[in-house]
């Protein structure tokens, strides 16, 4: 028998072959090699081939999907030389806002309806030039205090105040450079709950008539159970007055979908608080809703009695008292949208919430592609009383002094049926 002679490489190669044949155990104490890059091996056509299992598989051919940033930012211009940003935030299940830091205003808020298509459901702009001009307050944070304020004055610690007459004779929402026209400082979070923005404005001593320096924060959560929730607080130097609300127009139909008189309204209130069906300021009147065209104890469409509840022009603009305790935490109002099946539903802690149904609105304001006519859109403010410090009963209720702290917070959530 012929013999073979066994040279050194040909003693390695058995080896090798003999160790993929038993598994290609390899020195436990001693990580696997690293397969070599295929452009390696194809420059060196001479190395010995690197046994299949030895090779890691790749875990996907998929590339993964991109997630998209719970929190963007971009320069949306500028206001009074200070830098205006509009900010998108997106929860984690695809709810998409957006928030610019001029008036602390929410721009858009898009919410799926009971197929699953998003739209936009809050009225107002594509640009801040049209937050800039005269417009309804779209979105905003009102104050120092919102609503009316009888005769444009009020009398605190023995002083009377003089506002400016923004209504007519009386004082609106701040007065003519309100929270709503200034430019806030900004800060984002991802929290737990969802992405986060905080708003911070300082209103000095003087500004538009009020007494004391005011710091007010305005918090918007686009939490991750889908809800909008809005946290203010206020704090001041000296004795003064603040009632902030959150002053969004809704259409849960998406403004393309027409007036919002279809909606069907349910307000956990049995009294509201009638005004001059003129001017609107509130004289400390309380009446029961049940009888009159103001009851919503019940579902009932916004546009089934908006004409027998009269004003000038025409529509509900009301304060009710909301049952329960006055500044606790409840549910005040639910609306539904027949057509696109979207809900909204109201938490707030506060004594009252204001009702309209966009009266004023005249087709003469245009913004993202719609006009908007009158009954497009309606406002949900929870709040204090209007003119409440003009109102001995009420009056309390707004006065902020320092060491106190003005909190307000209001959850929204959205669904669809």
């Amino acid at each position: 028998m012929a013999r073979i002679r066994i040279t050194p490489y040909m003693g390695m190669v058995l080896v090798a072959a003999l160790a993929a044949a038993c598994g290609g155990a390899q020195n436990a104490s001693a990580p696997p090699a690293a397969p070599a890059p295929a452009a390696s091996a194809a420059a060196d056509p001479a190395a010995p081939a690197q046994p299949a299992a030895a090779v890691e598989p790749a875990k996907s051919a998929t590339a993964p999907e991109t997630k998209a940033a719970a929190i963007t930012k971009v320069s949306w211009g500028k206001v009074d030389d200070k830098e205006v940003s509009l900010y998108t935030l997106t929860n984690a299940t695809g709810l998409v806002m957006k928030v610019t830091n001029y008036g602390s205003i929410i721009t858009e808020l898009h919410v799926p309806d009971k197929a699953g298509k998003s739209a936009d459901i809050v009225a107002g702009y594509d640009n801040l030039e049209g937050y800039i001009k005269a417009n309804p307050y779209f979105g905003a944070t009102v104050g120092r205090v919102a609503n009316r304020i009888k005769d444009a004055q009020f009398k605190l610690e023995g002083k009377t105040y003089k506002l400016a007459a923004n209504n007519g004779k009386n004082a609106l929402h701040g007065g003519k450079k309100g929270f709503d026209k200034v430019v806030w400082d900004a800060e984002t979070t991802e929290t737990p709950d969802g992405p986060q923005i905080t708003l911070t404005y300082v209103s000095k001593d003087g500004d538009e008539g009020y007494p004391g320096t005011v710091k007010a924060t305005t918090i918007y959560t686009l939490t991750n159970k889908n809800e909008l929730k809005v946290e203010m607080d206020a704090t001041t130097d000296k004795t003064t007055i603040v009632n902030m609300v959150h002053h969004t127009y809704w259409n849960l139909g998406g403004f393309a979908s027409g007036p919002i008189t279809d909606h069907e309204l349910t307000i956990h209130a049995d009294k509201y608080t009638p005004g001059d069906p003129e001017s609107l300021i509130l004289n400390g009147a309380v009446k029961p809703v049940k009888g009159t065209p103001f009851d919503f104890t019940t579902p009932k469409a916004m546009g089934k009695d908006l004409k027998a509840a009269g004003g000038k022009p025409v529509g509900y603009d009301v304060n009710y008292i909301v049952n329960g305790e006055p500044h606790k935490m409840r549910e005040v109002l639910k609306v539904k949208d027949p057509k696109s099946g979207r809900v909204l539903t109201l938490e707030g802690d506060q004594p009252g919430v204001q009702f309209y149904t966009g009266n004023f609105l005249d087709g003469t304001v245009k913004g993202k592609g719609a006009t908007y006519n009158q009954y497009t859109a309606f406002c949900i403010e929870t709040q204090k009383f209007p003119n409440s410090i003009n109102v001995p009963a009420w009056k309390d209720e707004v006065i902020l002094k320092p060491g106190q702290t003005y909190k307000h917070t209001m959850i929204h959530k959205f669904s669809a049926e």
